[in-house]
Formats: C-alpha cells, sequence, structure tokens
C-alpha cells in the first residue's frame, strides 16, 4: 500500500517539476524575445568583424603609404623617438607612431559606427 502511494506522490512531485520548469522556460523565452537578445548577440557578432575589416584596411592600406610620406619603412607604427641610454645601459624608446595608429584607428572604427547608426536610423532618440 505505501508503495503505491509513493508512486502516487512520484508522479504528482514529478508533474509538478514538470509544470514548474516549462514555466520557467517559458518566460526565459519570453525574456529573449522582448529584451531583443538574439539581435544584440548578431549586433556583437558583427560589430566585432566590422572592427577587424576596418582595423586591417587602416594598418594595411592606410597607415604604409603615411608612414612611407613620414619617413618610417613600417608605416606610422614606426615612427618613434630614441630617448638615449638609461643608466643601466638599456636604450630607452618611445614608440609614439603606435600610439597614433591606434587613436586613428579609433577614430575611424567610431566614424564608420556614427554613419551606420545615422544611416540605418538606428539612434534612440527622435
Amino acid at each position: 500500500m505505501t508503495a503505491k502511494i509513493d508512486k502516487e506522490k512520484a508522479k504528482i512531485v514529478t508533474k509538478a517539476g514538470a509544470a514548474k520548469l516549462k514555466g520557467g522556460m517559458t518566460g526565459f523565452m519570453q525574456f529573449i524575445k522582448e529584451q531583443n537578445v538574439v539581435g544584440l548577440a548578431i549586433g556583437l557578432v558583427l560589430g566585432t568583424a566590422a572592427g577587424a575589416l576596418v582595423k586591417s584596411l587602416i594598418d594595411n592600406v592606410i597607415m604604409p603609404p603615411l608612414g612611407f610620406l613620414l619617413g618610417s619603412a613600417d608605416g606610422i607604427k614606426g615612427l618613434a623617438l630614441d630617448m638615449g641610454t638609461t643608466p643601466a645601459g638599456e636604450h630607452a624608446v618611445l614608440y609614439y607612431g603606435a600610439f597614433i595608429n591606434d587613436l586613428i584607428n579609433f577614430l575611424i572604427l567610431a566614424l564608420v559606427i556614427y554613419v551606420v547608426v545615422k544611416v540605418l536610423k538606428l539612434d534612440l532618440k527622435k
């Protein structure tokens, strides 16, 4: 008799647990739809790819000719200032070209994002 009652209790508990799990999954799926999580994930992936593309354009197409005009065979990244020798006998070099390269990279990427947001009318202010 108790084995039969235990089996019935187990069925009730299992059904209640399944209903709770189903209710939780429904809430989770509703959250994903309402918060546009999939769109956010797609935007993140595309933004990362666009960032890599713009960085490649800057590093491989724009900077080498600019560096050549400024007298550096390595592009702007090769611009450096020799500050002399440290008391320990090591060479001290200030690589300001790498910073300028990264700054230009950031500014162009920000401009591209700004243009895309304006062209696609994704800005939230109306």
